[in-house]
């Protein structure tokens, strides 16, 4: 396990000083849904995407049109439609004359995706043709047009939404594609305080300014620290254990598993776990990861990777239910920490 450098430790630092800072600009135009604003803060440090899943209202364009604005980034709002086509997300080529010589040649002119931000909003109402054309900008962080490769500017990141009651006309997203996402997280109705709350800024005649705080070279240089953030074996292990337990066929999963899931998760979910721990812990201002940091992430991981059969459908319980079993199958440890601190350099030790 590699130590941490004096300039580690500063960015560490530097990187948690930026989460407060980003979630009190938030906070002035959101109420509430804290656990929200920091999941998606999470997965952006350790490079991924996010669905947020949630009913109308619930001010997840909000949210994310927010988080671009006090990022300092390129944001783009794509608007999923039954008729809109894949060449409306990634661009498309047109025949360009030279007025000089009456040569016509192809130029592609970039679509939407190619922004910093990219908000898929409804995604599942567009066909999977159309759906398909974010898997490569997803995966590859690139759009392949006319046989040539155009990159997409760093940092990339897509923020979907989806509502979950309204399904006349929507297409499911295939699996292929919600593994792609590093997260998803439920966005859920305000609590009674928070409502009342919401209700007063919106109808008084106030707009509020957010304040950038990060650039994209910041948020490229943070990505990287948190990459280099040490994970203890065991906490490693936990991880693995975790999805593992989670496959109907391997002798590890409980026998509520071969009851009610159909398909486990994959080895994306063993890493996402990881990432997530380690973004996790360091926006927390910690140099390691502990086990709670990879337990905090598990729900947002595999609830769209863990598929409940019919016979859980039939006794009410969902894939969230199923994930709180398995963390509970987990063996329990005398600490939260559990020793990482022993292996990694601590703030005093630093210089």
């Amino acid at each position: 396990m590699s130590t941490p450098q004096p300039d580690d430790l500063q960015a560490v630092a530097r990187l948690g000083e930026a989460f407060n800072q980003i979630t009190r600009q938030l906070e002035r135009v959101i109420v509430g849904q804290r656990q929200v604003i920091e999941q998606i803060l999470i997965a952006m440090f350790a490079r991924g995407h996010c669905l947020l899943v949630g009913v109308p209202g619930l001010a997840k364009t909000l949210l994310i049109r927010s988080l671009a604005d006090t990022l300092s980034l390129k944001f783009s709002r794509i608007q999923f439609t039954p008729d809109l086509m894949p060449s409306d997300i990634t661009g498309t080529e047109v025949i360009q004359e030279d007025r000089s010589t009456g040569q016509r040649t192809f130029r592609f002119l970039p679509g939407p995706v190619f922004a910093n931000i990219v908000l898929a909003d409804e995604i599942n109402r567009t066909p999977p043709k159309t759906q398909a054309a974010l898997l490569e900008a997803m995966q590859e962080h690139q759009v392949t047009a006319g046989g040539q490769r155009h990159r997409l500017e760093e940092p990339f990141f897509v923020l979907a939404t989806q509502n979950p009651i309204e399904q006349e006309g929507t297409y499911p997203l295939p699996e292929a594609q919600l593994d792609r996402f590093m997260f998803q997280i439920q966005v859920d109705y305000p609590t009674r305080e928070e409502e009342l709350e919401i209700v007063q800024r919106t109808t008084a005649d106030v707009e509020e300014k957010l304040q950038p705080t990060l650039s994209a070279q910041e948020i490229l240089e943070l990505q990287h620290i948190v990459r280099r953030v040490p994970v203890s074996p065991h906490v490693a292990q936990m991880a693995v254990d975790l999805v593992r337990m989670s496959r109907p066929q391997e002798d590890q999963a409980p026998e509520f598993v071969r009851q009610y899931v159909s398909w486990g998760a994959g080895p994306r979910a063993s890493q996402f776990l990881v990432l997530g721990g380690k973004a996790r812990a360091v926006l927390h201002g910690r140099h390691y990861v502990s086990r709670q940091d990879v337990l905090a992430v598990a729900p947002p991981v595999l609830r769209h990777r863990i598929m409940p059969n019919f016979n859980a459908e039939a006794e009410g319980i969902s894939s969230d239910d199923l994930v709180r079993r398995l963390m509970d199958q987990l063996p329990q440890v005398e600490s939260e920490h559990d020793g990482e601190l022993s292996e990694v350099l601590r703030p005093s030790d630093a210089g």
